[in-house]
């Protein structure tokens, strides 16, 4: 880099960084260099924001009877490194504010926090709207998520019914009402009801599930119609759903009720009698004195295989292998890092099985660790002659 350039980027004040790009030949101009570190500095800034995501509304435009829960949520990005404490409230759309909520993070780099909460709404509500207000490491806040509530009035009937007016019921189950197995996302409880009417009318519906609002629809109902829909629940527990009719007249089936316990149910396997063992092992060892010994546990049907490593007549390791009613094999190690004493001398390893109807073992040997090779010997220092002097002649 000539002097002049030097001096040109110096004169427009270009950093330490910047200068050392220009020397590395990493840029073309002072310009170029100028704008590459702003945008680093600009990364490295925003990498160390706090960001807040708009709330969202579980339902956010509602229309039924009321009152109503509705659920809202929203994700803030922190920066932590160590320990960091997140301090937030929610901010309400009728200048109210909830009570400063914190959360203690741990580690290194952005988490990823998801905020919660509940209100309860009895009217209705034409353009609501909720808002997250970060107080801690640094303050920040929310776009506003926008929401509304539209409650339906139960009319009063104060005339006599006639034959143009409509009768609406409705019935629910739930299947299985008792559920013993693995709560995972694949394991679904299925929820059903059924709509009737004395003539064809269109139904407005809601599910109800343990006192929130899940699932709701529009459906035309010419005799009767059949609704439904799933859950999967993720831990033991009670509870009841309902189906609610909102239109053309208000009503409710019964609650039907339902037991869940999560209960993860271990594989089954019977043994086959009939079904043989075999193992097959090998061991190499290093010039460390370091011994690795391979085996394979065969089996030709269902079977529980114990199996074990003996080292010169010592157990060293041991386990069970299952296999199912097709068989198979499976592989089995042992490591021993640093051969000592008896052992490093050489030996034997001994992989024994048993399983339902026979046993079997592979013996392997090894050889003898080699010695440490000696140090050489240090070779004495030469001692330097004393330099010859003259003599004066007599």
């Amino acid at each position: 880099m000539s002097v002049g350039l030097a001096r040109k980027a110096a004169a427009i004040g270009a950093s330490a960084a910047v200068l050392a790009a220009l020397a590395a030949g990493l840029v073309s101009s002072p310009a170029q260099a100028a704008t590459a570190a702003t945008a680093a500095a600009a990364k490295a800034k925003a990498g160390s924001k706090v960001t807040v995501a708009r709330p969202k509304a579980s339902t956010r435009n509602y229309e039924g009877s009321c009152p109503v829960k509705i659920k809202f949520s929203a994700q803030v990005k922190v920066p932590v490194k160590g320990k960091t404490k997140l301090a937030y409230r929610w901010l309400h759309g009728d200048g109210s504010k909830s009570k400063v909520k914190t959360v203690t993070l741990k580690g290194k780099g952005t988490k990823t926090v998801t905020v919660r909460q509940s209100i309860t709404f009895k009217d209705d509500v034409k353009k609501g709207w909720e808002a997250v207000q970060v107080l801690g490491p640094k303050k920040v806040t929310s776009k506003k998520g926008y929401f509304s509530v539209s409650c339906e009035k139960e009319e009063k009937l104060k005339e006599v019914r006639t034959h143009l007016d409509r009768s609406v019921s409705a019935r629910a189950w739930v299947h299985p009402s008792r559920y013993v197995g693995s709560c995972t996302p694949g394991d679904r409880i299925g929820v059903a009801g059924v709509i009737k009417t004395d003539r064809p009318t269109w139904v407005r519906y809601r599910w109800v599930l343990n006192g929130d609002v899940v699932d709701y629809g529009k459906v035309k109902v010419h005799d009767a119609r059949k609704v439904g829909f799933s859950f999967a629940p993720r831990h033991s527990q009670r509870g009841w759903a309902q189906l609610q009719v909102l239109r053309p007249d208000a009503t409710s089936s019964n609650r039907a009720y339902y037991k869940v316990w999560c209960k993860d149910k271990p594989p089954v396997h019977v043994p086959d009698h009939h079904a043989k063992v075999s193992a097959s092992s090998s061991v190499s060892t290093t010039a460390a004195c370091s011994l690795s010994a391979s085996g394979t546990i065969r089996s030709t049907g269902a079977a529980r295989v114990k199996w074990s490593w003996t080292l010169n007549g010592a157990t060293v390791s041991s386990g069970v292998a299952t296999f199912g009613r097709h068989g198979g094999s499976e592989s089995v190690r042992f490591v021993s890092d640093k051969l000592t004493g008896r052992n490093a001398k050489g030996g034997n390893v001994t992989l024994s099985i048993t399983g339902p109807d026979n046993s079997d073992s592979s013996t392997s040997s090894y050889a003898p660790c080699a010695p440490d090779a000696p140090l050489p010997a240090a070779s004495p220092s030469p001692v330097p002659s004393a330099p010859a002097t003259d003599m004066p002649s007599k």
